[in-house]
């Protein structure tokens, strides 16, 4: 048993930011299942959120868990109704003008833009093996993407919109959280955004799942890369800072990569898996630096 409180927190938030990582990187598979049986992308995200959403909400119901509110309860929806709303909608445009590789990689940009952001809002100072880490996952996240990096202008633009917008609401989410709780504002996030796409899903007509095979997909969604993934996302956040959290989270497209290989029978090249491994190493070096150590205020 780990004696030394700082040095748990870390571990379980790192457990906590693995598991996240498994769920978002398992999300492309269920995807391509429920797009395999008919379903649209906003009859899709529409029940994702919404599902999630009631299932959450029902626990926190027989938790007694309190809601959100004021200032924070109105940051968490802007998060959830402009920020994930705005994320995906910006991720699924820039895959008509790019390649899903490029795509990908620019998501992955994330992680870079919200060490940097979040030095410059809180005045910390950031450690030269923090920098190097962080420059590690994102040049072995363009490894284990892998494929053609093809990709117009527009594709570009909302691919790097894309990352910005996560970035942001990552930030958002890092000083709200510790105040409104994991499950709450997750709750909150996950509700607001299935109304959005609830009001484009009346206004352009549902495509729900027919068959047990596309409502299995859209259950995994909700539950596996939603449910789980966002409550550990945003518990492994509070424990980590942003920053750790979002460089961590490149374990995402490595999940992806191994999911695809074993249930769609996608091969993995050597430069994917190098690519992993070097996300790996940067994982384990943040997840034994010490916050205290790393991040000073400046004078």
């Amino acid at each position: 048993m780990i004696a030394d409180p700082v040095a748990r927190a870390r571990l379980v938030g790192l457990i906590c930011i693995v598991a996240s990582a498994a769920g978002f990187g398992a999300m492309p598979i269920f995807g391509k299942l429920a797009y395999a049986k008919g379903v649209d992308l906003p009859s899709m995200l529409f029940l994702r959120f919404a599902l999630a959403g009631l299932l959450m909400a029902s626990v926190m119901q027989w938790c007694a868990m309190p809601w959100p509110r004021g200032r924070n309860l109105l940051l968490l929806i802007v998060m959830g109704g402009l920020g994930y709303v705005g994320q995906s909608f910006c991720y699924f445009a820039a895959l008509q003008h790019a390649t899903a590789g490029l795509t990908a990689l620019l998501l992955y940009l994330y992680p870079a833009i919200v060490t940097v952001l979040s030095a410059l809002l809180a005045r910390r100072r950031l450690s030269l093996l923090r920098m190097l880490a962080v420059a590690a996952a994102l040049f072995g996240s363009g490894l284990a993407v892998g494929g053609s990096l093809a990709g117009s202008l527009p594709g570009i633009l909302l691919g790097v919109g894309a990352a910005s917008i996560y970035s942001i609401y990552i930030l958002v989410g890092e000083r709200v959280t510790p105040i409104a709780g994991a499950m709450p504002s997750a709750t909150v996030v996950m509700l607001a955004a299935a109304l959005v796409y609830g009001l484009i899903v009346c206004w352009q007509g549902p495509a729900f799942p027919v068959s047990p095979t596309a409502w299995a997909a859209v259950g995994g969604i909700a539950l596996f890369s939603t449910v789980v993934a966002m409550i550990a996302f945003f518990a492994g956040m509070a424990r980590l800072g942003a920053a750790d959290a979002a460089t961590m989270s490149t374990l995402e497209p490595v999940v992806t990569v191994i999911l695809a290989a074993v249930f769609l029978g996608e091969a993995v090249g050597g430069g994917q898996l190098v690519g992993g491994t070097i996300i790996l190493a940067a994982v384990i070096v943040l997840a034994r630096a010490r916050q205290a150590g790393d991040h000073q205020p400046r004078g």
